[in-house]
């Protein structure tokens, strides 16, 4: 990354020949020519090399299907597994969501200012003299109910 941004440099802002650049930078000239061509550095992708548990991915996935949240330990005993429990687990979390379905819980939003709050405390019938608090429940839309000032 850094020999592919130096290449440009030196070549594009000093228009320094390949031959100069490949002496500077201690680099072949072919290697000049391919960076000069190129419009983003080179990127080394390794191909995916698998796992075990590849090979018994579609058994556990049909476990998955008839029960989502099975243990992995069990998916283990019923498909025969022998290796780590680690990757097999790992596999099961990153599969289980395909196979979870809709819970109603994770969906709820509260809007800010309107949401319910309600009190289910049961107060005294008699405070005392003018006292007007009955015991109940008191729901204000919204926000909090206010505090009471009566004196206790």
């Amino acid at each position: 990354m850094q020999d592919w941004a130096e290449i440009r440099r030196l070549h594009k802002a000093e228009s320094m020949p390949i031959k100069a650049i490949a002496r500077t930078l201690s680099v072949a000239r072919n290697t000049v020519r391919a960076t000069r061509a190129s419009d983003e550095p080179s990127a080394y992708r390794r191909a995916r090399k698998g796992s075990l548990v590849d090979a018994v991915e579609p058994e556990a996935r049909q476990l998955l299907a008839v029960d989502a949240k099975m243990a992995a330990t069990v998916i283990a005993e019923r498909i025969g597994w022998e290796h780590s429990i680690t990757i097999l687990k790992d596999q099961i979390r990153r599969i289980r969501p395909d196979y979870a379905g809709f819970d109603p819980a994770d969906r709820i939003v509260h809007q800010p200012g309107r949401s319910d709050y309600c009190t289910h405390a049961v107060q005294p019938r008699n405070r005392g003299i003018g006292s007007t608090a009955s015991g109940g429940v008191e729901c204000v839309r919204g926000r909090k109910p206010p505090r009471s000032t009566a004196p206790s």
